[in-house]
């Protein structure tokens, strides 16, 4: 199998306006996890939340934001099956090129969490694991299609794997302008129970994570002189220098200034 791209509960607004007459050149899968519009043959299609849809490589893509509910999330996979892939696709008899309901999708929406992971990690093995994976997301596809029953329960007591991978964002992404309140909104969580779980899942808070991320990363650019102070501010998601000035030497001691001297 070739994988081309993974993405993992990507929120889109209303203006989201997917239009692809030819396809996509390659077989798109999407598991939709709020109510969305989708065109088949020429039919407009309502797919609620909990639905999923396979697009083969050249079939034509058109989807868009529900105007109703104001934003569109999903999970995404464009990749290339090779022929034993295809034809156990067949076999499994799954549904193409249209979308099909299966209520709870968290079981393979957490199957598609740990392949993104590993998909944009560096770890030696991560093709195979992919494609091991890969094989793991058909086969759990094709179970639910068959009873067409969840998955799994997802309740308060597994959250942990969600906030596991809200972390690893953080601790990845390091100039991106988190939202405490798009977290919660994430796991369906008010913001006081989405900051209570987080600092009882990792014994830290959400906004304290964001801070050490981006202080960890500044003292990485700080070892580059050609990289001046404001940059580095600008790489590690502060909107001003003077605000990460103070906040570095909060948690460091010093100064950017005075750390790289130390360097």
């Amino acid at each position: 199998m070739r994988m081309d791209e993974l993405g993992y509960h990507h929120r889109h607004g209303l203006d989201f306006n997917i239009e692809r007459p030819q396809g996509a050149g390659d077989w798109l899968l999407l598991l939709i996890k709020t109510p969305a519009i989708f065109q088949i043959e020429g039919e407009e299609i309502h797919a609620t939340a909990g639905s999923y849809i396979l697009y083969t490589s050249e079939y034509p893509q058109f989807y868009r934001t529900d105007p109703k509910h104001g934003e569109y999330i999903d999970d995404w996979m464009h990749f290339g099956p090779d022929e034993q892939e295809q034809a156990l696709i067949k076999h499994y008899e799954i549904p193409l090129n249209k979308p099909v309901c299966l209520g709870d999708i968290t079981g393979l929406s957490m199957l598609m969490r740990t392949m993104c992971h590993e998909f944009y990690s560096a770890h030696t093995h991560r093709v195979d694991t992919v494609n091991a994976y890969f094989h793991i997301l058909l086969n759990k596809l094709h179970e639910q299609l068959e009873s067409l029953a969840p998955v799994s329960v997802f309740s308060e007591s597994n959250y942990g794997e969600r906030l596991m991978w809200i972390r690893e964002c953080i601790f990845r992404r390091h100039g991106y302008t988190w939202n405490i309140d798009d977290m919660a909104a994430d796991l369906s969580l008010s913001r006081s129970r989405f900051q209570h779980l987080y600092s009882e899942t990792f014994g830290t808070s959400v906004t304290q994570d964001i801070i050490t991320s981006r202080i960890q990363f500044a003292t990485e650019l700080l070892k580059n002189p050609e990289i001046p102070i404001e940059k580095v501010a600008e790489m590690c998601g502060y909107a001003s220098a003077s605000y990460f000035i103070r906040q570095f030497k909060e948690q460091t001691g010093s100064t950017p200034s005075q750390f790289r001297k130390k360097i």
